[in-house]
């Protein structure tokens, strides 16, 4: 499988999805112009992904902001990865960003997945 990785911008998040390495993350910013069109590749790569996923996948967010059309993105990732087996969601935070920690903890509630949450 094809490793899907972006280089971050000042509005884009960093985006590493390498399953024989296990490296599945997204960090950094996330405000692109069109976020539809910036997040099609990444769901594209977790619906492919699905068909034949590890056995374990811990999936890393450690964004430092984003935006509202990312959050419904976001959520939409999230909601793909309920469709696979053994995933773990890692969701970082800076220590004193509380609207962050409270993203990532609404995430939580609304997808069926196992989280923890670590401060970095």
């Amino acid at each position: 499988m094809k490793v899907l990785n972006l280089a971050g911008t000042e509005d884009t998040p960093k985006v590493i999805l390498d399953k024989e390495n296990e490296i599945f993350e997204i960090s950094g910013r996330s405000l692109p112009e069109d976020s539809a069109e910036f997040f099609a590749p990444i769901l594209s790569w977790i619906d492919e992904y699905a068909e034949e996923n590890n056995s374990e996948t811990r999936f890393l967010f450690k964004l430092e902001y984003f935006n509202t059309a990312s959050s419904k993105l976001i959520l939409d990732i999230l909601s793909k990865l309920e469709e696979v087996e053994g995933v773990t969601v890692i969701w970082y935070y800076h220590e004193d960003d509380e609207d962050m920690q409270e993203a990532g903890e609404e995430f939580e509630e609304l997808v069926e997945l196992e989280f923890e949450f670590e401060t970095y």
